[in-house]
């Protein structure tokens, strides 16, 4: 295990809580003799901190772990950015259901003072690369942790396309559009839409078809390593935008191309030792316990 000796945190901003959050954490890391490094746009939230600041790609470079105070929105936008240098991330929870932040804040001393000593579980996620091409030449590009969503912006329309997976035809469909997301993704936008939780260590991708204008259509998983080429058919009366976790990264035409791959760098995500990806589900989703308990 390695030794943490600079620590970085990231907060989400606007929240009261999270301030408190990392006010609290600042001090528990100073009294252990840590050199704690702030991510610029966090600190304009933390007056008169006294730590050195830097952005966030630089934060990664810095770094031997990063700490995120926030939702899983807020660790999905560090985890972006961090995945290139390799950087671990931990995650503390003042969202709503927080799969991916799962140190609660009544818990920060013990459970980061764990992680800290060398007692954690590593797990790496693969994120995915879109790249959108107009007559061969590249017009908008971005990445994703949970999914990558094809969809008709504003528009009450419904998107035709053609899909191909490794170059093979699969089908073209009619739908209000597409979603393509990761394992971490299984749990966020594409479980609302149909598709299967998948375990964190699967190597796989699921395309989960938003409102598809056939019963037929169903969710298909695919080896994680296929290239994924949705081809936006030529009569669409709409532009399809493309959302990368959330965030719309391009507006395509009609006859424009959008290829999806696995990113070559995965994130490290940090987990205190006990970490159970079905207690996870059970407490979030609100599985029923086992019987008799």
């Amino acid at each position: 295990m390695p030794t943490f000796k600079n620590i970085g945190l990231i907060g989400r901003l606007g929240s009261a809580k999270v301030v408190d959050t990392l006010k609290r954490l600042i001090r528990f890391l100073d009294a252990g003799g840590y050199h704690v490094i702030i991510e610029d746009r966090t600190a304009t939230v933390l007056l008169d901190h006294g730590h050195p600041e830097a952005s966030r790609r630089l934060l990664g470079e810095l770094c031997d772990l990063v700490i995120v105070v926030g939702g899983d929105g807020s660790l999905l936008g560090a985890a972006r950015t961090l995945c290139q240098s390799g950087t671990l991330v931990l995650g503390v929870n003042r969202g709503r259901l927080g799969f991916l932040t799962d140190i609660s804040p009544d818990e920060i001393e013990a459970r980061v003072g764990e992680v800290l000593e060398g007692r954690y579980e590593l797990e790496e996620r693969f994120l995915l690369d879109a790249e959108l091409y107009r007559d061969d030449v590249q017009v908008g590009n971005g990445d994703a942790l949970n999914e990558i969503v094809l969809h008709p912006g504003k528009a009450v329309r419904m998107i035709e396309f053609e899909l191909f997976i490794d170059d093979q035809f699969v089908y073209s469909q009619r739908s209000d559009g597409l979603i393509i997301a990761t394992p971490t993704g299984s749990t966020a936008y594409a479980l609302s839409g149909g598709g299967p939780i998948m375990h964190p260590r699967l190597d796989v991708i699921t395309l989960v078809p938003m409102f598809p204008h056939t019963l037929s259509s169903r969710p298909i998983a695919i080896d994680a390593a296929s290239e994924i080429r949705i081809h936006i058919g030529e009569t669409n009366q709409t532009y399809p935008h493309i959302s990368c976790d959330g965030q719309t990264r391009a507006v395509a035409k009609p006859d424009d191309v959008l290829v999806i791959r696995r990113k070559p760098r995965r994130v490290q995500l940090v987990h205190p030792l006990g970490h159970n990806f079905y207690e996870v589900l059970r407490s979030k989703l609100g599985w029923s316990n086992r019987l008799g308990d």
